[in-house]
């Protein structure tokens, strides 16, 4: 993908997100019925898997029957607080990098998630095609969305309170890189990119701050996870899960290799002191305080 065709990237650089809006958000009951879901669709284990808009760790920890996991995200700032959470250990790899140009050789996953994340894509297709190609065929593939069809704009729509339709396929803007989706489009979308969906999920009911206020957490976590597998029938919810698996034909990755280069995709790279160059193109890529950052190139080639 060229410079000048590359979506646009939401950038969480310098946000306090993970205590403003989890911590401190009042979202106890969200990121529960999340944990409820990620437990019913993962695998029970793995070698490697891509965690991809990691943002400050909230998941990682879930991930537990993976011997690696690669936190992908694009603020730096957010990786620095997953490894306040997480540590410098050799489970952790820690890339900042743009979600449209993965550096990372193909077929190298046997698993990937996106949650709370994909709701940024401008062009989610084309993130999704991406993910594919750094799985393994079979790799199992975990992904959330925010729901357009969710019961909240149906109601809206019927009373005439919003100019968009929830049932219509195309995604709504409602903040700038910020989109709903609908299931029936991002079921399609996999396929299109080379995954089958396996199984999907309906989570986050009773997101209403009436709700949270009146009902104890508990109990409204309960009724969430005994309606979970009503997603296979139909989705209202405003947050949906799917689990899918990478089907087709895919390049075995090159035993040794692990990143390619952004810019031009050749691997392997060479690694220097603070640096990972390439060879091909000659980008050099910086490496520091235990973070890989494939933003942008550093601005001096290499000599």
């Amino acid at each position: 993908m060229t410079e000048e065709k590359r979506p646009p990237v939401c950038d969480y650089e310098g946000s306090t997100y993970q205590t403003s809006f989890w911590e401190r958000g009042g979202r106890e009951y969200e990121d529960r019925c999340e944990a409820i879901a990620l437990k019913r669709l993962l695998p029970k284990g793995g070698r490697l898997l891509l965690e991809l808009g990691a943002g400050a760790g909230r998941n990682t920890a879930r991930y537990s029957g993976f011997e690696r996991v690669v936190l992908l995200d694009y603020s730096v700032t957010q990786l620095k607080q997953a490894q306040e959470r997480l540590g410098l250990h050799e489970r952790y790899l820690y890339v900042a990098a743009d979600i449209y140009r993965l550096p990372f050789v193909s077929g190298l996953f046997d698993a990937a998630t996106i949650i709370r994340t994909l709701h940024h894509m401008a062009d989610a297709p084309a993130a999704l095609c991406q993910v594919r190609s750094a799985l393994q065929a079979d790799a199992a593939f975990i992904l959330e969305f925010a729901n357009k069809q969710n019961l909240k704009a149906i109601l809206r729509y019927a009373l005439r309170r919003q100019g968009w339709s929830p049932y219509t396929r195309e995604p709504v803007e409602f903040l700038p890189l910020n989109f709903d989706f609908h299931p029936r489009a991002v079921r399609s979308w996999l396929n299109e990119a080379g995954f089958k969906v396996e199984k999907t999920l309906t989570v986050s009911h009773f997101r209403l701050d009436v709700l949270k206020r009146l009902v104890p957490t508990g109990l409204l976590i309960g009724l969430d996870a005994m309606l979970q597998p009503s997603g296979a029938l139909v989705q209202v919810s405003p947050s949906v899960f799917m689990r899918a698996r990478a089907v087709g034909e895919t390049p075995a990755a090159v035993p040794g290799t692990f990143f390619k280069c952004p810019a031009c995709g050749h691997s392997p790279l060479e690694e220097q002191k603070g640096t990972l160059d390439c060879p091909a193109c000659e980008k050099r890529w910086a490496f520091r305080d235990g973070i890989y950052d494939f933003k942008e190139p550093l601005q001096s080639p290499k000599s």
